[in-house]
């Protein structure tokens, strides 16, 4: 029993030390951890659909259809929650959100951080800059097979660099933004930068 727990919470493995940021364990398993009850849809292609305003040229917008004809990648990654689990070499599948920025009508120049919308008044920040990074998707398969509702389906963003709640579930928009402000958790003390690494997990 005893060795189970070490192994649990053991990162010191050659092969894998450098890739647990401090304070984390290695799980296998895939957590769901969330914010609201989980949204149910019943017929996508008319209660589903993506807005993208803010500093955008023009507003876009995006049913079901449209956004899942858009061109798709697959990526590797690991994921680091900040409840201190990380996992693994976990595959995912999307639109890489360079791709998704060439289809939308040209960014001002004063856009400079995105806001993620999600379903029941959830929302994510992040700067551009990090989203137009290779491993940032608007992901909706995970190992192969379509999300499951817990972890977001029809649509999540992937933002592998931060802590997981960054990587916002249940996606409805997205707003370009001059400046900062603030998602949900970060307005009840989590970090706004939010680094694995530097293990910055609540505001000072």
């Amino acid at each position: 029993m005893f060795d189970v727990f070490r192994k649990k919470f053991d990162r010191t493995t050659p092969d894998v030390a450098d890739r647990v940021p401090p304070g984390q364990y290695l799980t296998e398993k895939f957590p769901v951890l969330h914010y609201g009850d989980v949204p149910i849809y019943r017929d996508l292609e008319q209660t589903w659909d993506l807005r993208v305003w803010g500093e955008i040229e023009a507003p876009a917008h995006f049913s079901f259809a449209e956004f899942r004809a858009l061109p798709t990648i697959q990526i590797t990654t690991d994921i680091h929650c900040v409840t201190r689990w990380s996992k693994l070499d976990t595959q995912w599948e999307g639109v890489q959100f360079t791709e998704f920025l060439a289809q939308l009508p040209p960014l001002k120049p004063t856009a400079r951080h995105v806001l993620f919308h999600c379903e029941q008044g959830f929302t994510a920040n992040v700067p551009l800059d990090l989203m137009r990074e290779p491993d940032a998707l608007l992901a909706y398969k995970y190992a192969g097979a379509e999300l499951t509702p817990e972890h977001g389906f029809p649509l999540r963003s992937l933002v592998p660099k931060k802590y997981f709640w960054k990587s916002a579930k249940w996606l409805r928009g997205i707003e370009f933004l001059s400046e900062d402000r603030l998602g949900f958790w970060e307005r009840y003390g989590y970090s706004n930068s939010a680094d694995p690494w530097k293990e910055e997990r609540y505001s000072e």
